[in-house]
């Protein structure tokens, strides 16, 4: 009798749930966020924007004359503004929603401004994390990879121009490549291997370099008078900056505080520094002298091309990385500026397309376990290697088309290139007021 009194309690206390409702947490099972990994994914979110600000803007800074540095500093600090913006508004629900019928291609609007985003409720592409914490680790992507673009434009692009850019860029390139990849598009369910960015962010941002400075025109003087860096010092700090922030950039994308993290994090260091040794060698070898500039140039060069490698490489593929990437992204400086008479300002294309679109051929090579690394494809070198080609055919390509496009828009609208006497004069004064510094 007792039994039948509780399935009769059991099965009244149901219906009157039924009847009332239940809260949503109850209603389905609860997922455990892991503390670590969300205390070192907020980590290495800090450490991703410091790549930005003040590391990129630093080093991007010291390239250029002094009449100019400033304008960088404010384009840097900017789109960091624009993109954070605009990645609440609408860019993160187009990387990392759900987007229907077209969701192969691009995410929907279910997202937009975090709506109905709780401090608990846990991220869809990582069910571990508070969505807030992933949505501002992906924001830190999300902000680098435009700004990178910068070192193509310095010196010469109007600011208006600038910021429209950035803003068509990020919705029209940056946001579906990344939802193809990470966001359960195409690309990722085709199986190709980008851990941190190689196409998402240095394949895309390469290749609107590219584009966008063929389309502006080279400096005054370019190719053959134009003015050394004005600070290899704040070249090189910023690039220090750079070189810690890609713990977080790399490390951060394990999204869990374990040895993947860690190992990321080890074939990230070797790798940069094995491509500085190596640009220096060939500069030395080349010119004379090792210059401060080169191996801090070498150093973002090995980051670059490890970025995508990095969640699946050893530490002897990442030396064979390193190597690759001094040598072959050195080479690509005189390909785009000399060969194809671009003049991409600072090597954008030369460091971080050529770096990035490498790196993602590679990651099949050495990501095998036969060569030391982890093994992660079920697929021959030969057919992950096919798979990694159509990611980055894909990927160029499609920025390539796009990004010439919204160039052609944006000139349309507000004019792509300041004057003669404004870009003579430097854009520190002529643009924004101010001057880098009181000689």
């Amino acid at each position: 009798m007792s039994a039948i009194r509780i399935i009769v309690t059991l099965f009244m206390g149901a219906a009157a749930l039924a009847l009332i409702g239940v809260p949503e947490a109850l209603a389905q099972e609860t997922v455990k966020l892991d503390a670590a990994a969300t205390a070192w994914v907020l980590t290495a979110t800090a450490l991703v924007l410091f790549m930005t600000l003040p590391g990129l803007a630093l080093f991007y800074g010291g390239l250029v004359r002094a009449q100019n540095v400033l304008s960088v500093l404010m384009q840097c600090f900017t789109i960091t503004c624009i993109v954070s913006v605009l990645w609440l508004v609408v860019g993160y629900s187009l990387a990392f929603s759900d987007g229907g019928g077209l969701n192969d291609m691009i995410g929907g609007f279910s997202k937009a401004f975090l709506w109905g985003v709780g401090t608990d409720t846990p991220a869809s592409a990582a069910p571990h994390l508070p969505e807030n914490v992933f949505f501002m680790f992906q924001m830190t992507f999300a902000i680098i990879t435009p700004a990178l673009v910068v070192g193509a434009y310095v010196e010469r692009i109007k600011f208006s121009a600038m910021a429209l850019f950035t803003i068509l860029w990020l919705i029209v390139v940056y946001a579906p490549v990344a939802h193809w990849v990470w966001g359960g598009g195409w690309l990722g369910a085709m199986g190709v291997q980008d851990f941190a960015g190689g196409l998402v962010v240095h394949a895309t941002c390469g290749t609107a370099a590219f584009v966008i400075a063929r389309e502006l025109g080279g400096r005054r003087g370019f190719p053959t008078d134009l003015q050394p860096p004005h600070s290899p010092g704040m070249v090189m700090m910023g690039a220090a900056m750079l070189w810690v922030g890609w713990y977080g950039f790399n490390g951060g994308s394990a999204l869990a505080a374990d040895g993947g993290a860690g190992m990321a994090i080890t074939v990230t260091h070797i790798s940069a520094a094995t491509a500085a040794l190596t640009w220096m060698i060939i500069e030395w070898a080349g010119h004379g002298k090792p210059t401060l500039v080169g191996i801090a140039t070498g150093a973002i060069a090995g980051l670059a091309t490890i970025t995508p490698a990095s969640g699946f490489v050893g530490p002897l593929g990442a030396l064979a990385i390193g190597i690759i990437a001094g040598g072959l992204c050195y080479l690509g400086v005189g390909l785009v500026k000399r060969r194809c008479g671009v003049d991409d300002s600072l090597d954008v294309m030369a460091v971080h397309g050529i770096g990035g679109c490498t790196g993602t051929l590679l990651t099949a090579v050495f990501g095998a376990a036969a060569l030391g690394g982890l093994g992660a494809s079920k697929l021959t070198i030969i057919g992950q290697l096919g798979i990694q080609a159509v990611g980055v055919v894909a990927v160029v390509a499609w920025t390539a088309l796009a990004t010439f496009i919204i160039v052609k828009v944006v000139k349309a609208l507000v004019g792509l290139r300041v004057d003669a006497e404004e870009e003579l004069e430097g854009l520190d004064v002529r643009t924004h007021g101010e001057r880098g510094y009181l000689l």
